[in-house]
């Protein structure tokens, strides 16, 4: 009895020790791709052979079993390791002299070394790259190509291929230009290879896409504006001043040139061909900014600071006049600039119970009919209505 039992006990010792190659055998490893994208699978298929022979190049990709040798037994057990990512199942038993594991690749990128050993037999293989070690090829392109003349945004597509032409996923790809701004800055390609992102620009950009070494850049351009330039001939005047307003085309026929003056005045100029000239007189004192476009794109912008024009009043009979006797009245207008201010009327008032008089004359006759000091006021009146300035005087009529 106790020889029987010893008999059962060594059979299930035995039966816990695993089977592993015999001496002799040789493992072949058969790797389904040489790219991989990360946290992705690729499939590992290992041949045992008894007494066989290697068939394949250097790094241990063997693509066939061997010609000589017979399987090993099944149920062999075969153990995995790897440098990136990992086996599953780390242990496999054979049938028919194979057995088929995953590497999943997980989020770290290079060259993995997988080996596969069993017994006194193993091998190795390392021609697999992993996410940027695979990465072949950057590729950028974009949508739109071209934005209008104020710039806008553009969809950039960087995609990342392998040797091979496929796309690598899960890498990040750093976007960055040289005009405008890129959103987000980085981005992880999906299982495509593709990683997207927004360009916003005023300017002809060059957007960049890098994967570790490898760029691939894309040019958006922006539509060219119409118009040139737009100055005022003085950055400062007084009202009733004329400014010249200078617009300039950048070819030689453009339409639906608008210039608006900011006081709410403007001009259609139509088609202009060449640089144009627009003379305008403010009414009133204040900065004001003019924009010179074009229907469709961002206006030209010039700012002017206009005050308030100086008037002296004067008289033929200064500093007292005699009661029933002529007395001229003048006003003159002063101005910071040599063009003359554009005057509509002027008008003249006394404190001496007469009606104020217009005239479009700088002077005016008076006679005063009884004595004592006169208040006399001039106001002075542009093309457009607005008050250009004022003037006083007080007389003594005796």
């Amino acid at each position: 009895m106790i020889c029987i039992a010893s008999f059962f006990a060594l059979v299930a010792a035995c039966d816990k020790v695993p089977l592993l190659a015999p001496t002799g055998s040789t493992i072949n490893l058969i790797v389904s791709t040489t790219s991989a994208s990360l946290h992705s699978e690729v499939t590992i298929v290992a041949t045992v052979i008894e007494n066989g022979q290697a068939v394949g190049g250097s790094g241990g990709a063997v693509g066939a079993r061997a010609g000589v040798g017979t399987p090993v037994q099944n149920g062999t057990l075969i153990t995995f390791t790897t440098t990136i990512g990992t086996i599953e199942p780390a242990e496999a038993r054979t049938h028919n002299g194979q057995v088929t594991v995953k590497l999943i690749t997980g989020s770290t990128s290079g060259t993995a070394t997988i080996t596969a050993y069993s017994g006194g037999a193993s091998t190795t293989n390392n021609t697999l790259k992993v996410g940027t070690a695979a990465a072949k090829t950057v590729s950028v392109t974009t949508t739109p190509q071209s934005l209008g003349v104020s710039g806008g945004t553009a969809q950039v597509i960087a995609t990342v291929t392998d040797e091979g032409g496929s796309g690598v996923g899960g890498v990040p790809v750093t976007f960055s230009t040289d005009k405008g701004s890129v959103s987000p800055s980085t981005v992880t390609t999906d299982n495509s290879g593709a990683a997207t992102a927004t360009l916003t620009t005023t300017a002809q950009a060059k957007v960049t896409a890098a994967v570790g070494a490898l760029t691939g850049s894309a040019t958006v351009t922006v539509n060219a504006r119409s118009l040139t330039s737009f100055s005022a001939g003085e950055s400062s005047a007084t009202v009733g001043t004329l400014i010249t307003f200078t617009v300039v085309p950048a070819g030689s026929n453009v339409s639906n040139v608008r210039v608006e003056f900011g006081d709410g005045d403007s001009r259609n100029l139509g088609v202009i061909t060449t640089s144009t000239t627009v003379p305008h007189a403010y009414n009133s004192p204040g900065n004001y900014t003019a924009t010179a476009s074009v229907e469709g794109e961002p206006g030209f912008t010039a700012s002017v600071i206009v005050g308030t024009l100086p008037v002296t009043l004067t008289s033929s009979a200064n500093p007292s006049a005699a009661v029933d006797t002529p007395v001229t009245f003048t006003a003159t207008l002063g101005s910071s600039t040599s063009t003359p201010p554009r005057v509509d009327h002027y008008t003249w008032t006394f404190d001496d119970g007469t009606a104020p008089v217009s005239t479009s004359a700088g002077s005016y006759v008076k006679v005063f009919n009884s004595r004592g000091l006169k208040n006399i006021r001039v106001d002075v009146f542009g093309v457009g209505g607005g008050k250009l300035g004022t003037a006083t005087l007080v007389i003594s009529v005796q």
